[in-house]
C-alpha cells in the first residue's frame, strides 16, 4: 500500500508539474518576436506566483485545509497507480480480453515478448510496443518506470542496446527475480514384461 501511494504520488506531482509546465509555454505568442513573444510565458509565472502566495496565506489562516488537500493527494496518488487490472475493470470494452490474475505476471510476460530473446532492452521500446497495442497512450518513460518499480521488475539506468545507454530492463534481471518455470521431464517407465 505504501509503496503504491509512493508511485502514485510520483505521477501525480510529474503530470502536475508537466501541465504546469505546459501551461505556462502554451503563453508564448508566435505572431511576435523578441521580448514580447515571452511576455505571455512571464505572466503566467507571475500568475502562478501569486496563486502560489495565496493558497500558503490561506493555509496559513485556516491550517484545516490541508488535510483536505491531504485527502485528495492521497486519492489521487492511490488511483494514479493502480494496477492495470483495476484499469480493465473501468473499461467496459476491456471485459472481452482475458487479464492475467498477476498484474508482475502480465508485466513479465511482456517484457519477454519485447525482449524476443535479446539481452536488454530499453523502456521507450517497452512504452511503444505498449502503445502500438493502444495502451499507456498518455504514459511517459518514467511513468512505465515507475509502474514496473512497484511490482518489483527491476530497471537498470544504463541499458546498452544499439550503443545507446539509457533505462532499461535485462534480462538476466527478469530471470533472476522471475524464474521461468519449466515442467520437469516426464520419467519415462520401461515395462520388464
Amino acid at each position: 500500500m505504501i509503496r503504491r501511494l509512493a508511485v502514485g504520488s510520483v505521477i501525480v506531482a510529474r503530470h502536475r508539474s508537466e501541465a504546469l509546465a505546459a501551461w505556462v509555454a502554451a503563453g508564448r505568442r508566435d505572431d511576435l518576436t523578441g521580448w514580447a513573444a515571452a511576455l505571455g510565458p512571464v505572466v503566467r509565472l507571475v500568475g502562478l506566483a501569486i496563486v502560489a502566495y495565496s493558497a500558503l496565506a490561506l493555509l496559513r489562516a485556516m491550517p484545516w485545509i490541508m488535510w483536505l488537500l491531504t485527502a485528495w493527494w492521497l486519492r489521487s496518488a492511490w488511483r494514479a497507480a493502480a494496477p492495470a487490472e483495476d484499469a480493465e475493470e473501468e473499461d467496459a470494452d476491456e471485459e472481452e480480453q482475458p487479464t492475467a490474475a498477476d498484474p508482475a505476471e502480465a508485466a513479465v510476460a511482456l517484457l519477454r515478448q519485447v525482449l524476443a530473446g535479446r539481452r536488454a532492452v530499453h523502456l521507450s521500446t517497452v512504452l511503444a510496443h505498449l502503445q502500438e497495442q493502444g495502451q499507456g497512450e498518455a504514459w511517459t518513460v518514467a511513468d512505465l518506470r515507475a509502474r514496473l518499480e512497484a511490482l518489483g521488475i527491476p530497471t537498470d539506468p544504463k541499458v546498452k542496446v544499439g550503443r545507446v545507454p539509457t533505462r532499461g530492463v535485462r534480462a538476466a534481471d527478469l530471470d533472476r527475480h522471475f524464474p521461468t518455470e519449466t515442467p520437469a521431464p516426464s520419467p519415462t517407465q520401461v515395462d520388464a514384461a
